[in-house]
C-alpha cells in the first residue's frame, strides 16, 4: 500500500513539507492547483523535489480547462525529469480553480479528450492540430503567417532524449459514475473520492471495472486509490472538529449537481443535499464554514475514519482488500497550527503508518 499527504501550493514553506513528510515515513505528498487560492503546484511540487530522495510528488489535483494539454505535459515532464521519475499526474474536472473564474466542473466529453491528449504527450506521441481546442477566436492557425516551414503536429519535442525515462504515470479523481467510467478507460490509476465506506468503495470499484470491460480494456490493468479523511485521535468530538472542513470539501463531490452518486441510506442522503444546498466556495475547506456544519456526527463517523490507531489501521486494511492500493490521505497533517491536529497528525505517522506497512 501507498500512503500520500495533502497541503496547499505554498512555495515558502514546501521545501521543509517535503522534507518532513518524507522523513515522517508518507510515499508521496500531492499538490493543490487553484490559481486564486494557491500558489503553483509544479513549482512547488520542483522545490520538493530537489530536497528529497525518494518521495513521490502528484498534482492533486489538476484540471482540464486552466492549461492546455501540452503545457500541462511539459510541467510534468520538468518535475519528472528533476526528481528522477517521481512525478504523478492527478487530475480531475475542476473545482474551486474553475469556481473562481465563474465555471462549473469541465464537460465530459471535454474531459475525456483532454486526457487522451495528455496520454499522447506523455507518451511522446503526437496531437493534430485540429484537436489542440484553442478556438480561432483566440489564434488563427498558423498558416496565416506564411512561415517558410512550421510544425505539422503537436509533441513535446524534448521528451525521449534521456533513456530509460520512465512514462509518467495519470491518476483521474472521480465520484460519479460517468467519471468513474472515464478513469477506467483513460487513466492508469482511479483514485476515488467517495469517502471511506465499504459499500462506496466496492461501488466504484465495480463501476470502474464495468466501464473498463466495455471499452475493452483489460481489468486487471486498472489500479485504484481513494482520497480517505483520516483522524486519529481517542476523542471522537475533538476529532470530528478536526476533519469537518476537510470531509465537507471532499463529500460534496458525491452532490455536486444535487443528485446523489454511490450508494447511501435516507440520513446520507439528506445530508449530502443539504452540504449541495449551503456550499459555500468562499469559505472553501476552512473551518466553521455553513458547509461544515450541515455534518451530522453520524454522518462524519461513516464518510471518513475517526478513532484509535488500531481502529484507523483496521479500517484502511479493510479497504485495500477491496483493491485499493493507494491512500491520499486527507486530515491533519504535521504542519498545522493547533495542538490537537499536530497531535492527529504525529498519531498517524507514529502509530497508524506502522500498523499498516507490519
Amino acid at each position: 500500500m501507498e500512503f500520500w499527504t495533502w497541503i496547499s501550493s505554498e512555495p515558502t514553506g514546501i521545501a521543509d513539507f517535503a522534507r518532513r513528510a518524507e522523513a515522517h515515513g508518507w510515499d508521496g505528498i500531492g499538490l493543490g492547483d487553484s490559481q486564486s487560492l494557491t500558489g503553483d503546484p509544479y513549482v512547488c511540487l520542483a522545490l520538493a523535489a530537489t530536497v528529497t530522495d525518494t518521495l513521490g510528488l502528484a498534482t492533486a489535483v489538476t484540471n482540464s480547462i486552466t492549461r492546455h494539454a501540452s503545457v500541462t505535459a511539459t510541467s510534468v515532464f520538468t518535475v519528472q525529469r528533476l526528481s528522477r521519475g517521481r512525478m504523478v499526474v492527478g487530475i480531475g474536472r475542476g473545482d474551486s480553480a474553475l469556481a473562481h473564474l465563474g465555471r462549473a466542473p469541465a464537460r465530459l466529453k471535454w474531459f475525456e479528450t483532454y486526457l487522451e491528449q495528455l496520454q499522447t504527450y506523455l507518451a511522446g506521441g503526437e496531437v493534430n492540430f485540429e484537436e489542440s481546442n484553442i478556438p480561432d477566436e483566440a489564434a488563427p492557425p498558423v498558416d496565416r503567417i506564411s512561415l517558410a516551414k512550421a510544425p505539422e503536429t503537436s509533441s513535446i519535442c524534448w521528451v525521449g532524449d534521456e533513456p530509460n525515462e520512465p512514462k509518467v504515470p495519470v491518476e483521474v479523481v472521480a465520484t460519479g459514475p460517468r467519471v468513474i467510467g472515464i478513469a477506467a478507460r483513460q487513466a492508469d490509476r482511479v483514485m476515488l473520492a467517495v469517502g471511506a465506506d465499504p459499500k462506496r468503495i466496492a461501488w466504484g470499484i465495480q463501476t470502474a471495472r464495468e466501464a473498463a470491460r466495455r471499452a475493452g480494456r483489460d481489468i486487471d490493468s486498472i489500479r485504484f486509490g481513494a482520497y480517505v479523511n483520516v483522524i486519529c485521535g481517542d476523542d471522537p468530538a475533538v476529532s470530528r472538529e478536526l476533519g469537518r472542513p476537510s470531509t465537507g470539501l471532499f463529500a460534496r463531490f458525491s452532490a455536486m449537481y444535487g443528485e446523489v452518486a454511490g450508494p447511501v441510506d435516507d440520513s446520507q442522503v439528506e445530508v449530502f443535499r443539504r452540504l449541495h444546498d449551503c456550499y459555500d466556495m468562499t469559505e472553501h475547506g476552512q473551518q466553521g464554514g455553513q458547509q461544515a456544519m450541515a455534518l451530522t456526527d453520524d454522518f462524519i463517523d461513516r464518510y471518513a475514519i475517526i478513532g484509535s490507531p488500531e481502529y484507523c489501521a483496521d479500517k484502511l486494511t479493510d479497504l485495500r482488500k477491496l483493491g485499493v492500493t493507494k491512500f491520499a490521505i486527507i486530515g491533519p497533517n504535521f504542519v498545522m497550527s493547533t495542538p490537537e491536529a499536530e497531535a492527529a497528525a504525529a498519531r498517524f505517522t507514529g502509530e497508524v503508518l506502522p500498523l499498516l506497512r507490519r
